[in-house]
């Protein structure tokens, strides 16, 4: 009889290879290791060769980097949704993407199990299994940092020196990592305390601002409908502009922020994320807007923004509300067309210029030098009427019963009631 088939999602990081081992001494599996190369720097055969080695019976890599660009950091960057004003949910947009390629395999491998190396404190475990649920709800789950022996990553660090299990990290160097084409994130190790400075070390996708080159960098981006689509008037397809603007990001020290977040289950955390090129398109986009669109659909668009950043964050991609919002967004953005200009400059990404044949903005009404298109005398009566209801207000306030006040009557004043405004 064959045995039962469980999907792994396999980064061939510390958790994933003891977890590789654990479920072949644990259960009788069959398992097959999934790898998702969403862009982090890794040596994916490598991966799938130590994946065999360690026990498992079929190693596949996915590369996901242009769904994950088009599909999931666009409608994110259109929605200008950033949780907490901070992440910019790099790990959170990956993930439901990720549980989706799992869940595809287990069909094609007719697998009913799914298993992952989330801990049970962490985010990434409910972003996994809601997306899991929500495409296939017959799907079994094994999340063995919930229940198994294990207390902390030095016990995995044990387990794998134990059983010759090939591993990167170390008792010095144990931050937990992920990495994607759209950021890196940085856990444990010195950031457990809120109060210590993280080492400049930490660095990986770009320098510290501080280290940055002490010229400006200027770089334009095109927009069509809300898509970054060329960078310096190259077109280049997503995958290849994102590099580019994590290359100068990078460069300049751009988009690493140190933050403390509100995890979805119920802990303060605190980490670090690089996020070069991201940083650079979630303030050329705002720009842009800014120049485009009105200001109701800007302040609506601001409620919006906040909400679809925390369905993210929440690993609730797949829901109807998510998919609403996007809709609203995409209708926004069917104007947003046009060049943005910015100015790089250790750590800091500045719209420098803006343009677009779609702009609201008129110089001829805005100048302060003579124009023939505003008669400043129109602001008198839109003042009166804007002010109305608080000129009613301040008569009401300051009349009982339609008697004047004190101090009106010291200034022989007549004080009016409200109903002597109205036919």
């Amino acid at each position: 009889m064959a045995k039962e088939k469980v999907i792994l999602a396999y980064s061939g990081g510390l958790d994933t290879s003891v977890i590789m081992t654990w479920l072949k001494e644990n259960y009788d599996y069959d398992v097959i290791a999934v790898c998702c190369n969403a862009g982090q720097k890794e040596d994916f055969e490598a991966i799938e060769k130590k994946a065999i080695a360690t026990g498992a019976s079929k190693a596949l890599t996915i590369d996901l980097r242009e769904e994950f660009i088009t599909d999931f950091i666009y409608p994110t960057v259109k929605a200008g949704a950033i949780y907490e004003n901070e992440y910019m949910l790099g790990t959170s947009m990956a993930r439901p993407l990720m549980a989706k390629k799992l869940v595809e395999v287990a069909h094609q491998e007719g697998a009913f199990v799914i298993a992952h190396g989330c801990t049970g404190k962490g985010n990434d475990q409910v972003r996994f299994e809601t997306t899991i649920k929500a495409l296939d709800p017959s799907i079994k789950i094994i999340a063995p940092w919930r229940f198994w022996d294990f207390q902390s990553r030095e016990d995995l660090l044990e387990y794998a020196a134990a059983h010759n299990i090939p591993i990167a990290q170390s008792q010095a160097k144990i931050y937990s990592r992920d990495e994607n084409t759209w950021h890196i994130s940085h856990e444990g190790g010195e950031l457990e305390d809120p109060w210590n400075e993280h080492y400049k070390t930490i660095h990986v996708l770009s320098v510290p601002p501080e280290d940055a080159p002490d010229e400006v960098t200027y770089v334009n981006i095109d927009f069509e409908k809300g898509i970054p689509v060329a960078v310096d008037g190259e077109k280049l397809d997503p995958i290849a502009l994102l590099t580019k603007l994590n290359e100068l990001g990078s460069k300049n020290g751009v988009g690493t922020v140190d933050i403390i977040e509100n995890r979805l289950v119920g802990m303060k955390s605190r980490g670090v994320y690089e996020t070069p090129g991201g940083t650079i398109l979630f303030a050329a986009h705002a720009g842009l807007e800014k120049l485009v669109l009105d200001r109701d659909t800007l302040q609506y668009k601001a409620i919006v923004a906040q909400k679809m950043s925390q369905l993210i964050y929440d690993g609730l991609w797949y829901t109807p509300l998510r998919e609403a919002i996007s809709a609203f967004v995409d209708s926004t953005q069917e104007l947003l067309t046009g060049t943005v200009r910015m100015k790089l400059y250790k750590g800091s990404a500045i719209v420098a210029g803006r343009k677009s044949p779609n702009s609201l903005y008129s110089e001829e009404f805005a100048t302060f030098s003579a124009d023939e298109v505003y008669d400043q005398s129109d602001a008198e009566g839109f003042i009166n009427l804007f002010s109305l209801p608080l000129k009613i207000r301040a008569m009401q306030k300051f009349s009982v019963e339609g008697m004047p006040t004190p101090e009106h009557e010291k200034l022989g004043r007549k004080v009016l009631k409200a109903g002597d405004f109205v036919e």
